[in-house]
Order: structure tokens, then C-alpha cells, then sequence
């Protein structure tokens, strides 16, 4: 018997409180699971199949229901969070006894009501768990999307050197760039976003930025709006290090470049002693 697993057992006896089941007929009480009454299916007989899946319930007592969860061993599930405590938060996954995602499971910290990608594991103590960690293995490469296409994808963990991990489709392996601001975005948000490369892996390089020449007017009032913040004068220009950039702007030392040019030639900011100042 597998814990987490949807599995075929025999019913091997009936009690008042449901039936037990275990592999073979012959099962001893150490080789058996309870299946609760209201679980038990109608005219059910000694010998009699069912497929079933294991967990443990509230008491840590193996158990079996005929109900399959939204998410079985080593796989990937999109589930909601249902509360956050003080050592991690429950999701719901279909079954009376909500899923715990302990906090070291956490990229970063989820709120009631999110949208997560998980997967389900094994714990310590022999119980099942939630991880927010590790999904890039889960992912096909195999996608069939191509440069150019539209897609949506969920965000599954940020902070990495490379950029922020996006599950296609909440399968296809994929990647924002790191210079594209998401400090907006949260765990489990959903992003539509451009297909702009495909590896050789398989995996794609997708962007939430429209082309250069649709996506640099949006840029171009995002820079303005920054200067207003300064009171009018940006304490640095286009020749800031992309890191100054990047950190003020959120836009890449390209795009706040192309962004900066437009504002200039449509002279609405004037560019002297090292800072952009607003017309």
C-alpha cells in the first residue's frame, strides 16, 4: 500500500464504522487500511475491488478514500490556499483534511485565496506535504509553442540570477528575463506573455514586454510618472549603471534609453549636469 498514491485494494472486512482493505485477501490487521462508511460505496462485498487513494488523517492514521485529490505523489497540482498559521499554510486539494505547505516549502510567502503551484511529497515523519520548491523538474520542455505566440503562464519562483520561473499552461517550462520588472507580481499570479525564444532544450524565454517600438510609450510615461516623484528631476540619466536603472525604474538601461530618447525629442525633459529634468 503506497501512501499518496491512487491504488486498487480488496475489501477484506466490514466493520460498523466502514470497511478495511489491504492488498490480498489474506491481509492482517497490520496490512490493512479503514475505509470510512461514508466513503463505502453501495452494495459493496467481501473481495470486491476499489480504487483508492492513502493519506493519513488528523490523528496520523493511515486511511483510505475513494475520492482523488488535486494533486498525487510527485506531481504538480494548482491548489488554493485556504488559511496561513504560524508554521505554514493549508491548501485545499479536494479532500476533507486540508494539505499542509510548511514554510521552509515556500519560495516566498502565499496569502489566503492564492492560486500556487505545488507538488506533493513525502515528509520526515512519513506524512504528506506541499512544496512550492522543485517544480522546475516537474515541467515539460515539449511545449508547442513557437517565437511570437501568445501564452499564459503562472509564476512559480522568483529571485534567481537567471530571471523568474513561469509554468506555461501550468506545464511548460518557461522564463521572464530578469531585467522585466515583476515586483508587482506575487506566487501563483498568472501572466500573459510573448514567446521570444525556444532553447534547444525545449525550454521558452518568453517577456510580458510588447515589442520596442509598441512597448516604448508605455515606457516612455512610466519614466515621466518617476520623474513627477522626483519633483521634477531625475538624479541620473540613461548613462546610470543598469543596476541604478533597474532598481529605480524596473525597466532594462535599453528600454529606459529608447524610453528617455522619446521624451527628449518630443522635448519634454531637458538632459544636463548628469540628471533629466521635466519641460
Amino acid at each position: 500500500m503506497k501512501l499518496g498514491c491512487m491504488q486498487t485494494l480488496q475489501v477484506i472486512k466490514r466493520v460498523d464504522f466502514g470497511v478495511y482493505l489491504g492488498e490480498k485477501s489474506g491481509a492482517d490487521a497490520t496490512e490493512r487500511v479503514l475505509l470510512p462508511k461514508k466513503q463505502v460505496p453501495e452494495n459493496v462485498g467481501i473481495g470486491d475491488e476499489l480504487e483508492v487513494f492513502l493519506y493519513k488523517d488528523s490523528k496520523d492514521r493511515l486511511i483510505a478514500t475513494t475520492t482523488r485529490p488535486m494533486v498525487l505523489l510527485d506531481e504538480i497540482g494548482v491548489l488554493t490556499v485556504k488559511e496561513v498559521g504560524k508554521i505554514g499554510a493549508f491548501l485545499d486539494w479536494g479532500l476533507e483534511k486540508d494539505l499542509f505547505l510548511p514554510y521552509k516549502e515556500m519560495t516566498r510567502k502565499v496569502q489566503e485565496g492564492d492560486e500556487i503551484l505545488v507538488r506533493l511529497y513525502i515528509d520526515k515523519s512519513q506524512r504528506l506535504c506541499a512544496s512550492t520548491k522543485g517544480i522546475y523538474h516537474y515541467l515539460s520542455s515539449q511545449s508547442p509553442y513557437q517565437i511570437g505566440d501568445e501564452v499564459e503562464g503562472r509564476i512559480y519562483e522568483f529571485g534567481h540570477d537567471f530571471g523568474t520561473f513561469v509554468a506555461v499552461d501550468d506545464r511548460y517550462s518557461a522564463m521572464l528575463p530578469k531585467h522585466e520588472d515583476v515586483s508587482y507580481l506575487k506566487l501563483g499570479d498568472v501572466i500573459t506573455a510573448e514567446v521570444m525564444g525556444v532553447k534547444e532544450d525545449g525550454k521558452l524565454d518568453i517577456s510580458m514586454r510588447k515589442k520596442a517600438y509598441l512597448q516604448m510609450d508605455d515606457d516612455a510615461g512610466k519614466v515621466m510618472e518617476i520623474i513627477d516623484s522626483y519633483a521634477g528631476v531625475l538624479p541620473f540619466t540613461e548613462k546610470a549603471t543598469p543596476e541604478i536603472i533597474f532598481r529605480e525604474t524596473g525597466l532594462s538601461k535599453a528600454a529606459f534609453k529608447r524610453a528617455v530618447g522619446r521624451l527628449y525629442k518630443e522635448r519634454k525633459i531637458t538632459i544636463n549636469d548628469g540628471k533629466i529634468r521635466k519641460v
